[in-house]
This record gives C-alpha cells, structure tokens and sequence, in this order.
C-alpha cells in the first residue's frame, strides 16, 4: 500500500530528531502510554513516546490475506517448561499482528503507534465492584472502589464510548446472541455495551475530525474507515499537540536508573534504517534516551514485564514477583460452527450500506452481577464477534480441523459445501451461519514470565480454573446447539499482570505500588520515577474487556504521580487540529514528521576496528594497531538517510544525515549516541589531496555519563586504485578515524575502521528507498552514482581527462607584492622582478633573500596561493624581504625564444644587481631552484656574479652537477624526442592545452599521455598538465603533497618550454654537470675557485625523479673534496617524502621543509 504523505499525516518523528534527554519518556502508545503521554504533556513536561510499532492511519490497515501475512509476528517459545523449549521467531519484530506462544496458552497483541488499541474490539466496560474488592487489590482501591469513578469518567471523556445505535442497521450477530441470551434464560443480562467507535461524522473531543463507522467488523485486524476511537485518535494527537516527540521502530529492552542524576536511562533498539537487519549486533548495541524525571511503562503486561525483568538482569533492582501472577483474563475465543441462522458475522472492507456485518462486537451477555453469580470468581461476560475479512479465506479450514461433534444434516453439509465452493460470502453458507464469541472471566492468575538469558518465556499454570472453564464451554455448547450449531473452541489470552499493584503496600505481595511505581525489592522502597500504566499492573482477571479499567487506572495513576511532585494540567481544549501541520505546543525548533521524502534512500552499516587513546601515534594503522593491542576496540554502527537521492548526487556537498551508536569500551561502558547533525558527505573532493575524493564521517558523540566527543573520519578514494579490486575494496571499507574532545581540538584517540564482508553483505539487505512503488529508481541513482564515482579511481587512466582550470576558484587570500619592475639583462632581455617586504610586525632581517625559480615557473612556486602559507609568506613572516625574478625560460612570453639554462646566468647578475642596489650593496642570501639553480651556478663558475656578493646560499635539488631520475636518464641519452615533437609541431611545447584546440596532434598528446609511466598507482591523474609536465621534465611531485587545488590549478603556474632549451638541459643533465651552450664543461680548475668561500646548503626532495638526489650529494661532496670543510662551509639536507616542486609547493612544506630552509638561512647569517 503505497505511502502518501499528502493522504495520512504522521505525527511520530524521525529516531535522528530524537534529543537526548526528556522530563518523561513513555514507553508504548496503548491506552496506559497514551494517558501518561497525554497528561504529563499538558503538566508543561518535555515527552518522549517510544513505540515498537510503526505509524499507520486508517486507509493503512491491511485489509486481506496477502497484506495481512507480512505483518503477522510470532515469537515465544515452543514446548514444555518441564524439557527443551525452542526459541520461535517469525516474521518482523515491527509487524502490526504479534503472536507470543506460551506454555498454555498464547497471546496475541498489536505494535503500532496506538498499541492494542488499534486492534481491539472498543468495548467499554467497568469492572465490578466486587472484583476491585478481592484481596489481591490494593487496600486503597479495596476499600473504595468507587475511587476508581472519575477516572473512569475522565478515560470515558477522552475515549467517548456509545452503544450501537438503534437507528442503525440491525445486525443479524446481534440478534443472533440476543436469541441465545433469550435461550437461555439471560435474555435480563443482554444489552448493546458501550464501544470506543464513531457512528457520526465531527470532531473528537481531541480535536481530530472522526468519521462514522461503516460496520466493516474489521477491528481486529484495523480499521480503515476512521471510525475506530483508538489512541491513535484522541490521547496521542493530545500529546503531539501539547509538545510531546513521538518515536516508532523503538523496542525499549530495559531501564537503569541513571548514576548520575535522579532520572533513568531507557536503552532500546530502533528497527528503523534496517538497523535490524545486523542480527549480531542489533540486540547488543541499543540506543538510548535519558528520562530526566519519569519513565512510564505503558507498553503492555507482557512487553513490561519483559522490560522490567531484562531491566533486572542489567542491575535494576525489584520485587521478586515481577514476572508473576499473569492472567488471561478468562478469555475464552469460541466459535458457534454452522447455525441454523444467518449471522453475518464475517467483516468487510466494503460492507453493504444496509445488511452490513457491524463492529467486531455490539452486544453482550453480562453474567458478572451477584443474582447471576453469588460468587464473583464465577462472573463472566458473553460477546460475540466478527471474522476480519482478511482470515476469511482460511476461516473454514481453520473451524473443520477442530476437534468437533459436527451435525451431517442435508442442510449442514450443503452449507458447508456452498462456502467450500462459494467462499466465505457464499449466502447461507456455513461460514454466514458461524457465530464467534468471546468470554472473558475469572481465571488463576498464576501464569509466569521468565528470563532465559535475553529471551523471555510466557508459562500459564491453572489456565482457566478447569471447573470453572468447563462450566462455560457447556453455556456457550447450550447457546450454539440452541441455534442449531456446534461448538468449536479456542482459548486464547488478553494478558494482564506481571508487575501487580501490591495488596499491602510492599514488594512481597506485587511488583508495584498502588500508584505503579516499581518497588526496590521486597519492602516499600520504589523507584519514585519509573511507573507502570498498562495492564501489567492488573493483579486479577477483570471477568470483562479490560482496557477501560486499564485507562482507568493509569489516570489514577498519573493524576496521583502528578499530586506528588506539584504537577498541574493545562485543561483547554484543542480545538480542531491540523495533523499535518505542527503542533501547536511543540517546543522544538525545527520540527519533521517521520514522512520521508520521496525520493530518499537509507542505508544501514557497522565498521570495527581499534583505535588507540592518546594523541602520541599520528599514523592511523599504527595506532589501530596499538590499540588492538591494548584492546580498545570500537563499532560504529549508524542509519545513513538521504532526504533526496536528487539533492545526494547533484548537490555539491553530497550530504546525508546519520543515526546510531559509536560504541568504545574505552570511552563509555554504553553505547554512545550519534547526535543530531551527524552527517556523511560521499566522494566530497580531498581538498588536501591533489586527484582524490573522501566519504567524511562527521559525528557528535554522547556518553550515558554525559561526556560529549567529536568523531572525524574518512574513507580515502584516489588514483591509487587504478586497475585493483584489492584496492578498491581497502579504500572503501576503511574508515581513518579520529576522536577529539568536545572543543574539537584536542584528541582523544586515532584509529582505522574496517567493513567486514559479512556486514557489507548486511548492509546491502538494508537499502531502502521511502516510496515502495518507486523504490528502484533512488536505489539505482544512488548505486550508480557509488559506482561511478569508483569507477572514476578504478579507471582513472581511462577516464575523462581534467583539463586546465584557469579560474581562482580555491585560491586563499595572499598578500601581493610591494612593488614589481622589469629588469634588462646585458644581452637587452627583460625579465621581471617581484618584491615582497617582511610582514608587519615581523623584525627585519640583516639581509635580503633571493629566491629563483626554475623552468617553465615564475614566483608562483614560492607565492603559491592555494596552500595556506607559502614560502614567501613563511619567510617574510621571519622578517626577510623577498625578491623572485623570472628567468627567461620560466612563465613567461620570452621563454619561446628558445634560450638556455647558460643564457639565464645574465638574468641572474641582474637580479642580483637589482637586489644589491635597492638593499645599499649589502650582501644576498640566495635560495635557488632546479634549473634556476643552474643558471645561478652558471653565473658564479662563469664570473657574472662574485661570490663575495652571496652571504650563502641553498641550492634545491641541483647545483652545477647533475643526475637525472631513472626515465629522465633514459631520455636524455637520445636528442629523438624533441626532434619528432619538433617535426610535427615546432619548437615551442605549451603546458596548457585544452580538448578543442587548433592541434590534433597535441590532443593526440594528451591522449598517449594518460598512459605514460608516473610511478606507482597512486601517482596516477587525470590532469594533462601534469601529465605534459610529466613528459617533459619527469614527475614533478608525489600527488599526496599536493592540494587538490593546487593540482587543479596547475595550469595557472606553468607555461611551456622551447625544444631548443630542452635539448641544452638533456644534454647537461646527460653528461651531468655544467656546460654553456657550445656545451664546453664549465667545470674548470679556473672557474671552480670562484666558489670558495660561501657558506652553501644543498636539499634535496627524497623522492625526486627528475634529478635523482645524488645530485646535491654529488655537489656537496664536490665542494668539501675542493675546498676542504675544516670551517664547516657546507651542509646537505634530504626532506624524505617529498619530490622535486613539492619540496616548495607542499601542503605541508611549511612544517616540514620551510624550518629547515631557515635553520640554515640564519646559519647563513651567522658571521
């Protein structure tokens, strides 16, 4: 039945919305729940409602055999207590329809939001006088049962009980009993007993507009028409509409009494998100709300006691006798089979307007008073009933297996074959002729609820008083034959008991005081807050419906709670209420109904793993496994919902929110919760990794003891998977993850979390999508937008290439230069300067510092704006004016003239020139680049610059020798490449293309490119800057160190190389030292002495393949074999980790490369 938000409203809210703490929680939505709820909502208290069933309205209900079979629900145990008992679980735990089997007999309940209330038949009835004064009830009832009155009036106000009117249709199982009643001799006892059903359309005196009754008879399996008065109806839009949050899919397991506080902790397990569907862990691993001041079990006489006894295994402690004196209520199920009257007793979704079946039960033969029964234990009640159409099918299958003395009259067997062959419709069939009828009376109550480890066993001992239910099989056997029938019976229960109010006060004689709070042990003492509301507190049969009594006594107990701690309760009417608005009290500031979107998809999942407490071990996996070690294990076990599958993939954040539990020994001995605002945002682009994408994990944790964590975690997706499921699978199944105090700065714990295969294959059981008839299409956006985004890892060499971002999209504010001037090198070239003064506040150093770039780059290496400081910030944030020309063969338009590295040493003197005259002469700290170091060494060898204007000088990646990086050296032995790229596209070779572009044969580049051999998988990328720069120059950084903006924006910092300055540098880097461009060796005895003298620092990047970091050591050892090192002139530094430009263009260079750059800038310094 297809869910229409527009149709039903919903008044339960989604379990994400649920706060942590509440004055009161309620415990189930029956009449005990909807009373406490009701009431403590209009005393001004914060409420929470916690239903195991799910929110249906009329027009929900299922109406046939199909529908009906998938909410049926059997649990219990089969056997004999006195040999094995098999545990018996069918169907799912949120099914509308529960069967609990029991040693003796079986109950049978409803889970919805509105409890039995839904499925009951809505006959209003007190109990007597002299069952309230039997000596089990409690001496404050007992001995006035008549306070019991006004909250027998003030349930009846609310709930608004008629009899079937007399205007209305006559029924035929009306008259049929009212024959029976005449029959035999009760015809004084007959009448039509008030029932919780509407026969008029208008409002409820809830406020919410009620429809009249059709006369279905389908009350036991739900009405559709909206006639039935349920809570559904009245007490809990009552709630709603005074503030009170009510949660469905919520099984409450128990109760412990708060440490902390004088309030409770309600843990329970939510069936929401296919929670369930982790059967290892659902039951382990609850969820849980605090009650502040309150808890009230409403939830049903077995379900509460089941809570309470589990609630005693984890340490609560109570009465012995919780679990003890259950009755059925004398309940006997019975079936007049086959009568010679037509009964019309079988219910339908669409009754005839003038012959319909009526409500399951409009009359009753009520033998309870003392003229009928001297002996009150001997009272009892006749009603008949209604078959729901959706048993129908099976009804007379069902009646013929019965053990039974059948009449084999022509009439009865052509009955019986005109409804074998007819249906149950078939006129004057048998199943027409069958009369149902419900007793209820005085039984034992001696029925038990046990605990066997975390299963609970229902025994019922001396069901029925054997006599006694003799006694009334005979008087129900005399009314069918009366009529022409055979009897056929079932007994069955309505459960009451298992928590009783005591008789004298203390914990030896019931489980609950007269007012329902739950006793400490055996004396007076109780938990002043936790009190029980429903039929659990029942201490004997009824001998009729019990519910009104129920609702009774849980107004008497409210009202008596509320007298006790100073309550009082706001009285005003509602007025009509809008349910598919906001209440009108509601104190939330945002507020959602549980409708969930069309379009939505949810997903459940559980990662393990360890993490280590501390913030000493910075690597994930090792402090995973640290904390293996020292077994601080951790689950994250949460609901992942997406509102929109649409707003998921299109949407730039990629945003869903998250509901469950972080469980972690070593942070709280309970299950933490996953606050409100817990979001997963999928395949969000790394900002800190250059191609690459995370699934965030961003959630706020609480503790049952209060305390309040952050976890930040990750799952890591990059070019490193290309081509391996192996990998893939590692990627997406590990969660980096790292837990930080509520500040949000200081860590508590790192660790890695894994998917297991067996809760991945779970997991997959648990997509859902909110609309059934549209389910697959959200499923399937989401499941391709997954794949695709692997995909685009898996087959990065395959996929889409990235071409240049030209934009300053991602760009972090910078300060630009104080001032930029062109400057003329003595062979009339013209190069820029840029200038950058020491930050305000900064103290200035004694001398300037010279920075040079290399080739195909400008400043932008030092003065990179996507990382958030860069070298020229770093350094003159330590007091140093910057200066950084471009040489000739950097970013710029003069590059295209094809001059050399050799060519650049005169760009470099008038760099120095320049810096000379505008610092008065004073000496220049030097920091030089790959081929701009160089040219700058070309220049001093050369006698351009004298080596007394230099205070010392650092020297990256290269000097005036060199050694080219594996496949560098494969290329520089050959001049073929840049002669064919010559041929067929000239000298110049652009960095920058672009997929349109006016040269097929560059796009033909980029192309070939996306294969051209980088490394491992992880260096892999999409972006055809990089992978030109790749060609050219070799790899130029490891991808992990750079931003992905950074990455993105690679366009921006590069420009291009002339094949003529190409083969220059494969020639030096071939024969690996210096050479001018007639490629003599500048090497000489002669030029080498103008080295001497100046303090010098080479650094390498470790991981360098372009020029292999034995090229500094080459230099270094070069100079100390020369010059002797006896002053310590010469240092030598290898930042591992790192390559060739992302030893300054790093993410992290500022931490780890731009100190030690310092440290030997002011050793520089040092005279």
């Amino acid at each position: 039945m297809k869910l229409d938000e527009k149709k039903f409203p919903r008044l339960s809210r989604p379990v994400s919305m649920m706060e942590p703490e509440y004055d009161v929680v309620v415990v189930g939505s029956g009449y005990g729940g909807g009373v406490a709820a009701s009431r403590m909502a209009r005393a001004g208290k914060s409420v929470a409602v916690l239903e195991l069933g799910k929110e249906r309205w009329p027009g929900e209900f299922p109406s046939d055999l199909k529908t009906a079979a998938t909410e049926v629900h059997i649990s219990g145990n089969a056997g004999k207590f006195s040999g094995p008992l098999e545990d018996v679980q069918f169907g799912k735990s949120t099914g509308l329809y529960h069967l609990i089997l029991g040693e003796g007999q079986n109950a049978f309940v409803g889970n919805g939001l509105g409890g039995t209330s839904l499925l009951n038949a809505n006959i209003f009835l007190h109990a007597d006088k002299r069952t309230l004064q039997l000596s089990e009830w409690p001496a404050e009832i007992r001995q006035d049962p008549a306070c019991l009155d006004p909250y027998y009036a003030r349930a009846a106000e609310m709930l608004q009980p008629t009899p079937y009117p007399q205007d209305y249709p006559a029924l035929k199982k009306l008259q049929v009993l009212e024959k029976q009643a005449e029959l035999l001799g009760f015809k004084h006892n007959f009448y039509r007993p008030p029932q919780t059903t509407f026969f008029h359309e208008g409002l409820n005196n809830a406020g919410v507009q009620m429809h009249a009754s059709t006369g279905s008879g389908q009350d036991c399996t739900g009405i559709n028409d909206g006639s039935k008065h349920s809570t559904l109806m009245n007490y809990l839009p009552d709630a709603w509409n005074r503030g009170a949050e009510i949660f469905c899919e919520c099984e409450v397991r128990y109760v412990r009494k708060d440490p902390n506080s004088s309030g409770y902790i309600v843990f329970f397990a939510w069936h929401g998100d296919g929670r369930d569907a982790f059967k290892d862990d659902f039951y382990s691993t609850l969820m849980w709300v605090r009650a502040k001041e309150l808890c009230f079990l409403g939830a049903g006489a077995l379900a509460t006691t089941e809570i309470l006894l589990r609630s005693k295994a984890h340490g609560l402690q109570m009465s012995r006798l919780v679990g003890q004196k259950v009755s059925g209520n004398g309940d006997i199920l019975a079936f007049g089979y086959n009568t010679d009257d037509i009964v019309n007793g079988i219910g339908s979704e669409h009754p005839s307007p003038s012959n319909p079946c009526g409500p399951t039960i409009t009359g009753v033969i009520d033998n309870r008073g003392p003229e009928t029964s001297p002996n009150v234990l001997d009272g009892y009640v006749i009603e008949e009933g209604a078959v729901p159409q959706a048993i129908a099918p099976l009804f007379q299958t069902m009646l013929e297996a019965l053990p039974a003395a059948r009449k084999y009259s022509p009439r009865h067997i052509i009955s019986a074959l005109q409804s074998r062959f007819g249906g149950a419709y078939a006129k004057s069939g048998s199943i027409q002729r069958t009369q149902t009828y419900l007793i209820m009376s005085h039984d034992s109550n001696e029925g038990l609820i046990t605990m066997q480890g975390d299963k609970s066993y229902l025994q019922f001992l001396g069901v029925g008083r054997t006599e006694h239910v003799s006694k009334l099989n005979q008087v129900l056997t005399n009314a069918t034959g009366a009529v022409g029938g055979t009897m056929q019976e079932e007994i069955t229960v309505h459960p009451l008991g298992g928590a009783i109010l005591s008789s004298d006060g203390t914990g030896r004689n019931g489980g609950t005081n007269h007012m329902g709070q739950v006793f400490v042990g055996d004396g007076e003492e109780v938990h002043e807050g936790i009190i029980c509301v429903d039929g659990s507190v029942v201490p004997t049969a009824l001998g009729v419906n019990p519910f009104a009594t129920i609702t009774a006594l849980a107004e008497r107990s409210v009202d008596q709670i509320a007298k006790q701690r100073g309550m009082t309760f706001d009285e005003s009417k509602n007025g009509r209420l809008d349910l598919f608005g906001r209440p009108k009290f509601s104190s939330s500031l945002t507020y959602a109904s549980s409708v969930v979107p069309e379009g939505a998809f949810y997903f459940t999942e559980i990662m393990g793993g360890h993490i280590h407490i501390g913030d000493d071990i910075s690597d994930y996996v090792l402090a995973a496994s640290a904390g293996k070690g020292a077994a601080s294990a951790m689950e994250v076990y949460v609901g992942v919902t997406a509102a929109s599958t649409d707003d998921l993939i299109k949407g730039p954040d990629h945003l869903c929110s998250v509901t469950g539990t972080v469980s972690c020994g070593a942070l709280s001995p309970d299950p933490m919760l996953v606050l409100r605002g817990g979001r997963v945002q999928f395949f969000t682009i790394d900002e800190d990794v250059s191609d690459g994408a995370r699934l965030i994990y961003d959630l706020t944790l609480l503790s049952t003891s209060g305390e309040t964590y952050l976890l930040k975690a990750y799952k890591q997706l990059d070019s490193s998977l290309a081509f391996s499921p192996v990998a893939v699978w590692r990627a997406t199944t590990a969660l980096y993850t790292t837990i930080l105090r509520a500040d949000g700065k200081t860590v508590v714990g790192r660790g890695r979390l894994r998917l297991s295969w067996r809760n991945f294959a779970e997991e997959l059981l648990t997509l859902r999508a909110s609309d059934k008839v549209l389910s697959v299409r959200p499923l399937f956006q989401f499941t391709s937008f997954f794949a695709r985004a692997v995909a685009s890892f898996f087959l990065a060499p395959l996929s889409r290439l990235e071409y240049p971002d030209l934009s300053h999209s991602g760009y972090l504010t910078k300060t630009p230069p104080a001032r930029t001037s062109i400057l003329t090198a003595r062979d009339g070239v013209q190069i820029q300067i840029k200038v950058w003064d020491p930050l305000k506040g900064a103290k200035q150093r004694k001398y300037p510092l010279l920075m040079i770039p290399g080739a195909s780059v400008d400043d932008s290496i030092f003065s990179l704006p996507t990382i958030p400081e860069n070298a020229v910030e770093y350094f003159t944030g330590q007091g140093y004016t910057v200066y950084i020309p471009t040489l000739r063969y950097g970013r710029t338009r003069t590059a295209m003239k094809g001059d050399t590295a050799f060519d650049a040493r005169l760009d470099v003197e008038a760099a120095f020139k320049y810096v000379r005259e505008e610092e008065s002469g004073k000496k220049v700290l030097v920091i030089c680049h790959c081929v701009g170091s160089m040219s700058t060494s070309m220049a001093l060898l050369d006698g351009n610059i004298p080596v007394d204007w230099i205070q010392g000088l650092l020297a990256s990646q290269i000097f005036f020798k060199q050694r080219f990086g594996k496949f560098n050296g494969i290329k520089a032995n050959t001049s073929i490449l840049p002669n064919v790229y010559k041929f067929f596209a000239g000298p110049w070779y652009p960095i920058i293309s672009t997929p349109t572009g006016p040269s097929l044969f560059q796009f033909l580049i980029d192309q070939v490119l996306r294969f051209y051999p980088v490394g491992s998988r992880a260096e892999h990328c999409t972006s055809t800057v990089c992978h030109r720069c790749s060609l050219i120059f070799g790899r130029l950084w490891n991808h992990d160190n750079l931003t992905h903006a950074t990455h993105a924006h690679l366009g921006n910092f590069f420009g291009g190389i002339h094949m003529g300055m190409l083969t220059h540098l494969m020639r030096t880097g071939h024969v690996g030292q210096d050479l001018d461009d007639a490629e003599r060796d500048l090497l000489t005895d002669e030029n080498v002495k103008r080295l001497g003298g100046v303090k010098m620092t080479f650094v390498s990047g470790g991981d360098n393949v372009v020029f292999s970091p034995v090229s500094t050591s080459l230099c270094y050892d070069f100079m100390r074999e020369r010059f002797g090192d006896a002053n310590g002139l010469y240092r030598r530094v290898v930042a591992e980790g790192y390559g060739h430009l992302d030893f300054w263009m790093g993410k992290k260079s500022r931490v780890d490369v731009y100190p030690v750059c310092l440290e030997n800038l002011e050793w520089f310094e040092e005279e």
